[in-house]
């Protein structure tokens, strides 16, 4: 059911089309206003999820296990010298160098990336990505010596950058920001759960060791890399193109000639519920190099990059080394042992991102306390791991299931912030520059977690009670920065606000004109927050 109003004698329409709109617009004359019951605009975004989550929700999972397993392959068949670290004749240093080079070129080409994403078709670049990462991670099954593991890793980089923050600007083609972070959410749960398959197939692949000529994991790189090259072809039939308004064909002109159709993402009354709700998305204009400009010169880009610094370095950290400091808690555990511990890390992981993310978009002005509550979960977590009897190496392990569940929450709600943040004040440009910018540069503390902690850090690295001691520490002291960032930007946007950009607006680039650009059904929504309002148990009552 739809709601419309106009101004003073206008004749109230039954429906409006961007034809219509479009025209109303030039001769200066108010457009009507339709509002969709919400429950009917909820059914529309539900359908949206069918069609686009689990798409990516495969395809990180299957990127996520291409990026990592190398962690996986340092402990892997190590008791017969067949790990990663042995056939190669690696060391620390070697290792240490081949996974932050991965992080060197992602941060270099992730907005590059991104913008080309959204100057081309997102869907195919998203395809492109993902069959790329499969070829590169089949490479590593041929990989002989350090040179060529350095090589592979920074190629790597090269060509999953844009995948993370490219999947967050692509769900801002479909849904209002404030309803992006329990999907970027959902979708990243496959992280975590391949984090924990990942790490329990791991030992059926050590099991295979020595089949067909290959160790343990050789099999591993090669099947997840076959798995990638099939699922980045079928994504071009599975993911939707940017949506059209009702009534406009698409056009297919260039090298999308060649390339196969996509059935669009709604029709019919569908397609029009969505339109009057997320008008945004359907009247962008081109940005320019001027517009990127402006993007980069906001200073609200670089608390967020902060946040994300300390929670992904973290992350990527664990994901890393979590078996390592697992054999650092117990030396006598085996290869399948560290495997099998490694999983619950990331089970908790999910849940509290199943738990809180729901919550946090609904309270969506709340979302810098949700981050600093799951960061302080994470801090408290290392210290137990820290500080903890080395007497009781379960307690030190559950100081790790800890951090796992103080990981969850954290990066999506990051995400979820800079879509809002920026889709506001800079329109299109806004959320692809900032959202690779934010994961780019803040990937600079996987950078620093991969190269100088840990293994990197032979000092820290020996072995004795006090072993990663100070690496440790120092990923408390880059969450702290983390949860420090979150406080000034609130307080910040509370002084300032974050209001569209009128130097881009007079510029005629692509942000709104004017505010009313924004008046659409989702944007006079997000003025407040839902809070429990028709959540199942309120609608049940």
């Amino acid at each position: 059911m739809a709601h419309s109003s106009a101004g003073a004698g206008d004749k109230i329409p039954v429906e409006t089309s961007a034809d219509h709109e479009a025209a109303a617009r030039e001769e200066g004359a108010p457009t009507a206003r339709v509002d969709y019951d919400v429950e009917r605009v909820e059914k529309v975004y539900r359908k949206l999820d069918l069609r686009i989550i689990p798409a990516f929700w495969v395809l990180y999972f299957l990127c996520s296990a291409i990026r990592s397993n190398i962690g996986l392959a340092q402990t892997m068949n190590a008791d017969v010298g067949h790990d990663l670290v042995t056939m190669l004749g690696l060391s620390s240093n070697d290792v240490s160098t081949a996974l932050a080079l991965f992080y060197v070129s992602y941060v270099i080409f992730d907005c590059p990336s991104n913008l080309i994403m959204s100057k081309l078709s997102p869907r195919v670049w998203m395809a492109r990505i993902v069959f790329a990462v499969g070829v590169i991670g089949a490479c590593f099954t041929a990989v002989q010596a350090a040179w060529s593991l350095k090589l592979l890793r920074f190629l790597l980089g090269v060509v999953i950058a844009g995948m993370w923050p490219g999947m967050s600007y692509y769900l801002t083609l479909f849904y209002p920001p404030s309803r992006t972070g329990k999907r970027i959410g959902y979708y990243f749960t496959a992280s975590q759960v391949s984090a924990a398959v990942v790490g329990l197939v791991s030992a059926g692949f050590q099991l295979m060791d020595g089949a067909g000529g290959l160790v343990g994991f050789q099999w591993m790189f090669l099947v997840y890399g076959l798995l990638g090259i099939v699922l980045g072809w079928t994504l071009l039939w599975w993911l939707p193109e940017r949506p059209l308004p009702p009534g406009e064909k698409r056009k297919r002109s260039g090298f999308m000639k060649w390339l196969p159709p996509t059935p669009e993402a709604l029709t019919g009354e569908d397609a029009l519920v969505h339109y009057e709700d997320l008008k945004r998305v359907y009247h962008f204009r081109p940005w320019t190099v001027k517009d990127l400009g402006y993007v980069l010169i906001d200073w609200r880009l670089w608390p967020l990059t902060l946040m994300y610094f300390g929670v992904v370095g973290v992350g990527i950290g664990t994901q890393l080394y979590g078996t390592v400091i697992i054999r650092g808690i117990n030396p006598s555990f085996t290869g399948v042992q560290l495997s099998l511990l490694f999983a619950p890390i990331w089970i908790m992981d999910l849940i509290a991102i199943l738990l809180v993310l729901p919550i946090s978009d609904r309270f969506h002005h709340l979302r810098p306390l949700f981050f600093s509550c799951a960061t302080c979960i994470q801090i408290a977590g290392l210290l137990v791991v820290t500080f903890a009897p080395v007497q009781n190496p379960w307690a030190r392990y559950g100081g790790l299931l800890m951090v796992g569940f103080g990981l969850g929450p954290t990066v999506p709600n990051c995400m979820a912030w800079t879509n809002e943040i920026f889709q506001r004040r800079h329109g299109e440009v806004g959320v692809a520059a900032a959202s690779a910018l934010v994961s780019g540069l803040g990937n600079l503390g996987s950078i620093t977690t991969t190269y100088a902690l840990y293994t990197g850090w032979p000092a820290d690295a020996a072995p004795g009670p006090h072993q990663y001691r100070r690496s440790n520490l120092v990923m408390i002291g880059i969450l702290c920065v983390s949860i420090l960032s979150s406080i000034v930007m609130f307080i910040a946007l509370k002084i300032f606000g974050n209001e569209p950009s009128h130097r881009i607006s007079g510029s005629g680039g692509s942000a709104a004109d004017v505010s009313k650009d924004f008046e659409d059904g989702a944007a006079r929504r997000e003025l407040k927050q839902r809070g429990f309002s028709r959540s199942w148990w309120s609608r049940k009552t």
